[in-house]
């Protein structure tokens, strides 16, 4: 599974790279911009994300719009809807628009911070990514 985490908060990031790395690649991105680069980089590559984490505020380019510009992406280069990057969002924010803008672009999961390792790892595994070996 290739895995791109979007986050600013240094602590964060590593955190969440961390408890990933066990499911696959992981690759960062600092904040919106970045994270569009990695994203077209790998479409062009061929080797798509299966699994984008997206915390919603960022410098230069916030979450929403990251998520836009990923979807449009998609849409353009003909990405079926099922074969889509699973999104999970990741804030703090508890800005009712700011999150209800960003679901009406298509995101999975959305978890508050502080991250529960748990709802991450079923969240993933409920998207088909991985095995959680809970029964």
């Amino acid at each position: 599974m290739r895995i791109l985490i979007v986050e600013d908060d240094t602590n964060s990031r590593k955190f969440l790279q961390k408890i990933l790395s066990k499911y696959g690649e992981c690759d960062v991105a600092v904040d919106g911009l970045e994270a569009l680069e990695a994203f077209i980089l790998s479409i062009n590559d061929e080797e798509a994300y299966d699994l984008v984490c997206l915390d919603l505020m960022m410098p230069k380019v916030d979450g929403v719009a990251t998520l836009k510009a990923i979807r449009d992406l998609e849409k353009r280069k003909k990405v079926r809807h099922e074969d889509r990057v699973k999104v999970i969002i990741t804030t703090a924010l508890d800005d009712d628009e700011f999150v209800k803008s960003a679901s009406e672009l298509g995101y999975n999961l959305f978890i508050s911070k502080p991250i529960n390792i748990k709802l991450l790892i079923e969240g993933v595994a409920n998207m088909g990514l991985v095995s959680t070996g809970l029964n």
